[in-house]
């Protein structure tokens, strides 16, 4: 958690001691709740947890669910089941089920018979859905109407239920098998006659999820359609939930964390914000495998050096210039293979437009390497000046081969890149795992082989 204010924690704490409920109670009303779950969030569980005591109750779980789930459990730890019990019920349902699943099982099996038998059927419930799905991100805390109502009934309807529900925006339309028919917008009863029927009103085409969809391509659609919520379904139609904006955030913010991780060779569990809170060996262990995987398969690299050790020997300059054909295909390999990944993440390409992507990403490659490799003849150039050059060759030449053999490993890296992800995700792999780890081992090795031998072939060494 950011920005905790180590200057009020002494503060705090002498006010607990004091008792002054006063100050604790205003103290927990002086600013957003997330402010506030910021601040005490550098107390012990136990200070915490007496300082929320001085919230109303609904303020008080609001705080409490702005708190990082691991703060949120130690709190729990402490508490007795009523307590829990207590401080489950008025949380959000969503919020509700992520703190019950971090729970230890015989804290659950303690507390579940303490809520009510509403409360425990929503736990079961939205607990039964596989993680990293649509059912198991949504909140079954959403505003529904029946088409039948007027638009004048639907807003009183509305303001009844209105405190008990996380957002009332929408509405949503069901029939006697709560089948999802549609949806209002708080703003198109409002605009509506008094006497309009829902049923006429309601906008038919309706964006949804199912409860077993994927949950990142649920909050891709409410960032691509500008929602406020989207309904979550089941194989039946029937409404079961809505993910909302807010939770859709969060999703993306996880996802791209995964991303970026996978990336760069990282393995784990990928959650955001726990850098800090997690060991150095657990770091150790999620980098290590892939490092030393790789590290091996680099051992390749050395073979073919070795044996075009005659050809380095007879042109000692060729190895001046190994480091930036290296350097220039890893970073074009990892811009293709970053941009692919990308754009299958999001949906803008798929295993089966392989041949759209690789001629595109060649005819970048091409232009790519035209530009370095005229800047890289020009870099020998200047740079080997007065260097000492085997009797029967010329610099020009040298740097002539060296810019052919950069020009074509920008290619065959570029090429290399697209293609990586592409077949990862035709395997039904994860892309972001098999291309960036790969990549770097997988271009030195063709670059060197491509760097040597039109060296070879090209130079007659």
């Amino acid at each position: 958690m950011k920005n905790k204010n180590p200057l009020l924690v002494p503060e705090l704490r002498q006010m607990l001691e004091k008792g002054d409920s006063n100050y604790l109670r205003n103290f927990c009303e002086s600013g957003h709740p997330a402010i506030i779950a910021e601040w005490i969030s550098a107390l012990t569980p136990e200070e915490a947890w007496k300082v929320l005591l001085h919230a109303d109750t609904p303020l008080r779980s609001e705080i409490f669910s702005h708190l990082d789930e691991d703060v949120q459990v130690d709190i729990v730890d402490g508490l007795n089941r009523k307590d829990i019990a207590r401080l489950l019920t008025d949380m959000s349902p969503d919020d509700r089920t992520d703190l019950f699943k971090k729970l230890p099982e015989d804290m659950r099996e303690a507390v579940l018979p303490a809520l009510a038998q509403a409360e425990r059927e929503d736990i079961r419930r939205l607990s039964a859905y596989r993680e990293g799905t649509a059912g198991a991100a949504m909140t079954s805390d959403y505003a529904t109407l029946s088409p039948n109502l007027t638009a004048f009934q639907a807003i009183e309807r509305l303001r009844e239920v209105a405190p008990d529900k996380e957002t009332i925006y929408y509405a949503y339309i069901l029939d006697d098998r709560r089948k999802l028919l549609g949806f209002v917008s708080f703003k198109d009863l409002i605009i509506a006659r008094r006497e309009a029927r829902i049923g006429d009103i309601m906008h038919k085409e309706v964006i949804y999820a199912r409860v077993e969809d994927d949950q990142e391509d649920a909050a891709r659609k409410i960032q691509k359609y500008d929602l406020i919520a989207l309904p979550v379904i089941n194989g039946g139609d029937a409404l079961v939930g809505i993910i909302t904006h807010d939770d859709a955030i969060d999703i993306i913010t996880q996802e791209h964390t995964e991303d970026m991780e996978k990336l760069m060779a990282i393995s784990g569990s990928h959650a955001a914000g726990v850098y800090l809170k997690t060991s150095s060996w657990i770091h150790f262990k999620n980098r290590a495998y892939w490092i030393v995987s790789l590290a091996a398969l680099g051992l390749v690299s050395g073979i073919i050096i070795h044996s075009f050790e005659a050809t380095l020997m007879h042109m000692l300059i060729l190895a001046l210039y190994m480091p930036m054909v290296a350097d220039t295909g890893g970073n074009t390999g990892s811009q293709s293979a970053t941009v692919v990944v990308r754009a299958l993440a999001l949906g803008e390409i798929s295993p089966g437009d392989v041949f759209r992507v690789l001629f595109k990403e060649l005819k970048i490659a091409v232009l790519l390497a035209l530009i370095l490799g005229v800047l890289s003849w020009f870099k020998v150039l200047f740079l080997s000046r007065g260097a000492e050059i085997p009797s029967g060759f010329s610099l020009e030449k040298i740097g002539a081969v060296i810019a052919i053999a950069l020009g074509m490993q920008v290619v065959t890296a570029t090429l290399i890149g697209a293609l990586l992800p592409l077949g990862a995700a035709k395997m039904k792999w994860d892309p972001a795992v098999v291309a960036s780890p790969a990549l770097t081992t997988i271009v030195d090795i063709t670059g060197l082989l491509l760097y040597f031998t039109t060296a070879k072939i090209l130079l007659g060494i």
